[in-house]
């Protein structure tokens, strides 16, 4: 049974806001302004506040859809722990360290210092959401005994650190990146020299 057209068009409102907000903030930064992300989605401003309460909240879409993006690799079940991490890791990468990754994150720091809401906003739906479902998935892992009983939340922090810390200063600085068979690999090196970390006691 299809859905009826006024929901179908919905959606799809909502879909070509999310893109055209998207480029709008790596384009111009967090001062975009609402019409001008109307007009690239080629919709009416007032189609956009039917969406969207404000600016802020239309970022925070924006941030929400590409980490869910990422944590939906953690999802499911008949999959071993070593083969979700490089999932994980893998999609990680690939938003996080995308030309539209790096912008949006230059774009923060340029504009946290003037829109602190904004970075407390990015923080909630990105880092703080990314690193809890981690933990919780690497809890299970723990209670499994698949892996040693450790503090989750700590052991989440440290697999990002080393999935992301020096890679994004690579980019950031325009320093040549990986190719990716060398991307590959570097994925498949963190994550197994995470799990020696935490191979489960003899």
């Amino acid at each position: 049974m299809s859905r009826p057209p006024a929901e179908i068009s919905s959606a799809d409102s909502h879909q070509r806001l999310i893109h055209a907000a998207t480029e709008s903030f790596m384009a111009e930064g967090y001062r975009a302004s609402i019409d001008r992300i109307a007009k690239r989605a080629g919709l009416a401003r007032q189609t956009l506040y039917n969406h969207f309460s404000c600016k802020e909240d239309l970022f925070s879409e924006v941030v929400n859809t590409i980490v869910n993006s990422i944590l939906v690799s953690l999802d499911g079940d008949g999959v071993n722990v070593r083969e979700r991490l490089v999932r994980f890791a893998t999609l990680l990468r690939q938003r996080a360290m995308s030309d539209e990754g790096i912008a949006i994150f230059r774009t923060l720091v340029a504009e946290v210092p003037r829109f602190p809401v904004l970075g407390q906003t990015f923080f909630d739906k990105g880092p703080a959401q990314t690193v809890q479902r981690l933990a919780d998935f690497l809890a299970r892992a723990m209670s499994q005994g698949t892996l040693r009983q450790d503090e989750p939340l700590f052991a989440a922090e440290m697999l990002l650190s080393m999935l992301e810390g020096f890679e994004r200063t690579r980019r950031l600085f325009g320093a040549p990146t990986l190719s990716d068979d060398q991307e590959q690999e570097r994925v498949a090196q963190v994550v197994d020299c995470f799990l020696r970390a935490y191979a489960p006691e003899q």
